[in-house]
């Protein structure tokens, strides 16, 4: 009789855990809020490629995003401005589909979303992306981590499971602030579970009216001595015509 509501008791205290325990699908559309605006907007990225402490590399660029299809999953068009000999050039995500344009030889190319772009910053990094929508999120556990800072920071870790072809990770590990939904640490796998990068987000700051990271630490998987600095800056609003966001189109684009 003991070991009969012994096992009722843990039956009802695992019940009443599930229906404590938040969504984890809705913790990652809120983690997808702080780092992405709601409405169409551009940022200026730079990229600083390390080895072991000194910096071998470096590019800048120009993103515009703004959501286009019915999942409401961003498409964004990128313009590099430096260094010199990439400048004027163009990359658009526009659903399944990734291009790279030079326009010195007026040809574009297919991209794949996992091919580095540089150091440890791949092309699908530098795309604005909303993870709900191309993962299943399962929330793991409810844990202190030091985040980018050096902080201890209580967090929600997620599972986050590929649920479409063109998702750039096989899956995710992603620790999401439990007070403010901050995306404070991610582990990006590829789809043979090997660890592809750790990410830091950090250096939070307002930006189109939250608090949003402006900077990504990025580790790779196997080599922590190589190290890629995002650095996320000038944040604007735009109206960004529909048309940027066509392949047809990118031999037309001229810059603001």
């Amino acid at each position: 009789m003991n070991k009969r509501i012994c096992f009722l008791s843990l039956l009802l205290a695992a019940a009443a855990f599930a229906q404590a325990a938040p969504d984890a699908q809705r913790i990652l559309a809120a983690s997808d809020a702080v780092r992405n605006p709601g409405r169409p907007f551009s940022v200026n990225v730079a990229l600083t490629e390390f080895q072991d402490g000194k910096r071998v590399d470096g590019n800048t660029m120009v993103t515009y995003s703004r959501t286009l299809a019915q999942d409401a999953q961003f498409a964004t068009l990128i313009r590099f401005v430096a260094p010199a000999r990439d400048s004027g050039k163009l990359m658009l995500k526009n659903g399944q589909d990734l291009w790279f344009y030079d326009p010195s030889t007026k040809a574009s190319v297919r991209l794949s979303p996992q091919q580095r772009l540089i150091g440890q910053a791949s092309n699908g990094d530098v795309v604005t992306v909303n993870l709900a929508r191309d993962y299943k999120a399962n929330l793991l556990a409810e844990e202190e981590i030091q985040d980018g800072e050096r902080k201890t920071r209580r967090a929600y870790k997620l599972e986050l499971s590929a649920t479409t072809d063109t998702a750039t990770y096989g899956h995710i590990e992603l620790w999401v602030g439990a007070e403010n939904n901050w995306p404070l640490k991610g582990r990006f796998f590829a789809e043979s579970g090997r660890l592809l990068k750790t990410v830091y987000y950090r250096r939070f700051a307002t930006e189109l009216g939250t608090e949003r990271p402006t900077e990504l630490v990025i580790i790779d998987g196997l080599n922590p001595g190589s190290v890629t600095l995002m650095r996320l800056s000038d944040y604007a609003a735009k109206n960004i015509p529909s048309s940027w966001f066509q392949r047809d189109y990118l031999p037309r684009f001229q810059p603001e």
